[in-house]
């Protein structure tokens, strides 16, 4: 049985739905693969997508099962091949979910694909999964050009507005988990959900489980100290001072681009214009959903609003959150500038376009830092989000990428 979020994320529909309704209704050219975090929405979109089609379709998912070898996936096409020829249908569709827990999945895929093509077997496909990188890993691997991708990100302010009616302080604070929304009157009980059915379960079924963590109490660890200092940068000297591990920064490293492809926490890397330089530079802690900091504190919503600097954090933390969602997406890259005082919260990349944003929460010190990258750089545009400049609950209405045009 399809997993709903709620009958509001039911009745709501995700701009993406028309993007693979438009796929799916298409003659058969490629496997649809829709990658996301937990909780965006990804199985909502299909049931609602499922609902709106004339043809027959199944369903299936790998997430609730112990390991499952690539027999499985053998078994499932079978019997969607079953119920098409039962139906006398021209054409069916199969879902398969967290499809990245099947063991040699995109083999098995190719495999039947491959034979569905040579015999006119007219079976479309929609594979979905939460880790990005195991996906992405066995897509370029073994179905290379036979698959064209749909990226979810998390849920904007604009979708949280229009689903739950909520106000931009609501968002800011609460984040973009439309499965939590219930419970946003209960703090405490709202906090256990996050961290116990989001937190934990990201990292132990779509890292732990499914990729080689030497250290996992370590990869823990970053994540809340991500957590704690999102927002701001911090050599990889300093990360490993506050964790008191024997690492090092490869591991460090390594363990960011795993949270980052679950989805939870980001390291933006500095702006150079040199690929090299910028590869090799401190970490800026990133979240990919306010939820993650705010649920971990002992804050209430409350108090949070009430006190400027927490608050101003909050903020600029949420025009992140709205960037990197957009820019996994959308294509392009975000990063950071600093050199010396001077700094850019955030830079925008894409192709040779470049756009430095500075937030400004009210309590945040002036900094000459726009200036100094304006002189240095001579990026596009450069804007300022927040006190005297576009306001915060504006911007995070904007698409990004639409600041390219």
């Amino acid at each position: 049985m399809l997993n709903v979020l709620s009958k509001f994320t039911k009745m709501y529909e995700r701009p993406c739905l028309k993007s693979v309704k438009t796929r799916i209704e298409a003659t058969r050219k490629f496997i649809q693969v829709v990658l996301g975090p937990r909780q965006v929405g990804k199985t909502t979109v299909v049931s609602q997508l499922m609902s709106k089609l004339a043809i027959h379709s199944q369903y299936e998912s790998a997430d609730a099962l112990a390991a499952m070898n690539s027999a499985w996936i053998m078994q499932v096409w079978e019997s969607a091949r079953l119920r098409m020829k039962a139906a006398g249908s021209a054409e069916f569709l199969l879902v398969i979910d967290e499809i990245q827990k099947v063991d040699n999945w995109s083999e098995a895929v190719k495999l039947q694909w491959d034979k569905d093509t040579r015999e006119n077997v007219n079976i479309k496909v929609i594979l979905l999964g939460s880790s990005r990188l195991l996906l992405q890993k066995g897509l370029t691997e073994s179905l290379a050009g036979r698959f064209e991708t749909l990226l979810m990100g998390h849920w904007s302010f604009s979708e949280m507005q229009a689903a739950f009616g909520w106000s931009i302080e609501q968002y800011v604070y609460f984040g973009g988990y439309p499965g939590s929304e219930p419970l946003i009157n209960d703090e405490e009980r709202w906090k256990n959900y996050i961290k116990d059915s989001l937190i934990e379960t990201s990292i132990s079924k779509d890292i732990l489980m499914l990729t080689r963590v030497d250290k996992p109490a370590l990869l823990k660890r970053l994540f809340e100290l991500g957590c704690l200092y999102s927002g701001q940068i911090l050599s990889y000297t300093k990360i490993l001072g506050q964790l008191q591990d024997a690492g090092n920064t490869t591991t460090l490293a390594n363990y960011i681009k795993l949270l980052s492809d679950c989805g939870l926490l980001g390291g933006l890397e500095k702006y150079s214009g040199d690929i090299i330089l910028k590869r090799g530079s401190s970490p800026k802690f990133q979240v990919f959903n306010n939820a993650l900091i705010t649920s971990q504190g002992n804050d209430t919503y409350e108090k949070a609003i009430m006190d400027p600097q927490r608050w101003g954090r909050l903020v600029e933390s949420s025009v992140g959150t709205h960037l990197i969602n957009h820019s996994i997406s959308e294509r392009y890259n975000i990063c950071y500038w600093r050199e010396g005082n001077d700094e850019v919260d955030f830079v925008m990349e894409k192709g040779a376009k470049v756009i430095g944003i500075e937030v400004k929460s009210g309590m945040k010190a002036k900094s000459k830092g726009i200036g100094v990258f304006l002189e240095k750089f001579h990026p596009d545009k450069v804007l300022l989000v927040g006190t005297g400049g576009i306001p915060y609950d504006e911007f995070l209405k904007i698409n990004p990428v639409e600041l390219f045009s």
